[in-house]
């Protein structure tokens, strides 16, 4: 089974550390959701699972399909089936969208990879995401809109096919009408696929479109409470203050 697992991590960033003995257990099928208040480590949970150098482990593992994950250069996770949507896609100038995705398509098929299937592909989830036709030729999140960027990141997802897909604060910078078509193309994806995803968000808008099986509030670097999709509904009722000042104890132990 394609199961990510997180045990004992502990992780620094310039001599400050972010995660605290963190642990966490996501199976193949299931979908999980991180929330809390800023600055308790999600982002940088995210992060360390794609592998970004910036972020020091010292201590505790990651492992993914049987395999020890932390020490792999982010190309060989990416080979393994991780995939990031990033909560601030990078610009690069002078790299077209069209093409940065074949190359990435054509890095992980090889020669099975066809170019005809690729471009009939491409051009099925831009208009299944309702992107302008013509943002697959200018430069890669050049000038694209905050709703344009997130949707380039879902049509990568398609494109790439992961097993395991982590998704940091997707639903930022979207409007309504896009907030929409993301959820409802990644709740389908998953339908068709069942893949492992991890959610990190502040908001419980997305998850009127996609619907979880756990949920986690995490604070000061570790998970503090778990529960399943009910408890999104106490986190916007309460606020996070409530479960992080208060020992009410672990509303749903995995």
């Amino acid at each position: 089974m394609n199961t990510l697992e997180i045990n004992h991590l502990h992780v620094h960033i310039q001599n400050k550390e972010i995660l605290k003995d963190f642990h966490l257990t996501i199976n193949e099928g299931e979908i999980h959701v991180i929330m809390g208040p800023n600055g308790t480590g999600k982002s940088t949970l995210s992060k360390v699972i794609m592998g970004d150098p910036h972020y020091k482990i010292t201590k505790g593992t990651i492992t993914y399909k049987n395999k020890e994950i932390h020490n792999m250069l982010p190309d060989e996770r990416a080979h393994l089936g991780i995939f990031m949507a990033y909560q601030m896609p990078t610009e690069i100038e002078g790299v077209r969208e069209s093409d940065f995705l074949r190359t990435a398509l054509h890095e992980k098929e090889g020669d099975s990879f066809q170019l005809m299937h690729f471009i009939k592909t491409q051009e099925e989830i831009v208009q299944k995401l309702g992107m302008d036709k013509n943002m697959i030729h200018r430069f890669l999140n050049v000038d694209f809109s905050g709703g344009e960027k997130k949707k380039n990141e879902i049509l990568q997802m398609y494109l790439l096919h992961p097993s395991f897909i982590i998704l940091d604060e997707i639903d930022s910078g979207l409007d309504v009408d896009s907030l929409r078509i993301v959820g409802e193309a990644i709740m389908d994806y998953y339908q068709e696929n069942k893949p492992a995803i991890l959610i990190i968000t502040h908001y419980q808008r997305l998850l009127n479109y996609i619907h979880p099986h756990f949920v986690h509030i995490m604070e000061k670097g570790s998970i503090q409470k778990t529960g399943d999709a009910s408890l999104v509904k106490q986190i916007e009722k309460e606020g996070f203050d409530f479960f992080t000042q208060n020992s009410i104890g672990t509303i749903y132990e995995k």
